[in-house]
């Protein structure tokens, strides 16, 4: 039987099998182009860097979109009846309290960010803080914890550091097109070869950086929906989680404090449009950062 209780498993395997196709995506990549390029070394660099970025993004990335989202730091003393709320949820959860910042933004909205349980971090405006009950709060802060026990940040992280690479690579074999190219053989079997790798290439430099994305949304969207089925298991209450995701949907107020960069980490995506329709085509989901917010509801509420 499909339900809350298998869901966030069966999303978490599937999340894994994405990210592995991922991995081997990028290696494949990187082997066409360095091949049309006549440069072996391109595939080792390509897998060094990333590696490297991971590492950078692995440390420092929740700094920077704390700092990035204006976010400030409340404690016991000044953010008591929140901290409890969320210092309960971790005992439950056998979690270690994160750290918890307030945006000052009167849109509802939160986001959990850190690169494991033990240095973590969650966010909430202060529109969400005035706008939820007591239940649809302790909701959205499961959902965000949940996140963090799954290690969802790390996740979104290699994935998109995998993106950017693809894209560089791609630009890289652009540019090289454009002031050279391959450089000519006597051997025509060689030369053959070489002509179908450039054409590999060429195709692979414009289709790859879209391949990547759509892989990078589809991790995003898988996550959402296992972090979801983890929160109402948490709460033992999925109407709380269901009825936040409501009200942050319908409401109208702008989040100043979010970019492109950083819309894929809140619970509801802050560029409102599309997905809070009930129908959305399968085109329209392949290129959203969260599934859509009536499908969520839905399967909280067992629809």
């Amino acid at each position: 039987m499909f339900n809350l209780y298998n869901y966030s498993a069966v999303n978490k395997r599937k999340t894994w099998f994405l990210m592995t196709g991922f991995f081997i995506f990028i290696i494949l990549v990187g082997y066409i182009f360095a091949q049309a390029m006549e440069a072996p070394g391109i595939l080792p660099a390509a897998v060094i860097f990333s590696i490297l970025l991971n590492f950078i993004s692995y440390w420092y990335s929740d700094k920077i979109v704390l700092s990035m989202s204006g976010a400030k730091e409340v404690d016991k003393n000044n953010g008591r009846e929140l901290y409890r709320l969320v210092e309960n949820l971790c005992i439950t959860a056998g979690l270690p309290l994160p750290k918890i910042y307030i945006i000052e933004d009167s849109a509802p909205n939160a986001f959990a960010t850190g690169r494991d349980p033990q240095h973590a971090a969650i966010a909430l405006t202060s529109g969400i803080l005035g706008k939820l009950e007591k239940t649809e709060l302790e909701g959205v802060i499961a959902h965000e914890l949940s996140h963090i026990g799954n290690r969802d940040i790390l996740i979104s992280t290699i994935a998109t550091v995998l993106v950017g690479i693809v894209v560089l690579l791609a630009d890289w074999f652009r540019r090289w097109s454009f002031f050279g190219g391959r450089r000519s053989n006597d051997d025509n079997n060689n030369n053959q070869l070489g002509v179908i790798m450039l054409v590999l290439a060429i195709i692979f430099s414009i289709l790859a950086p879209i391949f990547a994305q759509l892989l990078q949304l589809a991790v995003s969207r898988k996550r959402e929906f296992a972090a979801d089925a983890d929160a109402a298991l948490l709460t033992r209450y999925p109407e709380g989680l269901a009825r936040a995701l409501e009200k942050i949907s319908a409401d109208r107020e702008p989040l100043e404090a979010a970019n492109r960069a950083t819309a894929h980490m809140y619970i509801v995506s802050p560029f409102k449009g599309k997905e809070e329709k009930n129908q959305v085509s399968w085109f329209a989901k392949m290129w959203m950062t969260h599934p859509p917010v009536a499908e969520r509801i839905a399967k909280l509420r067992g629809n």
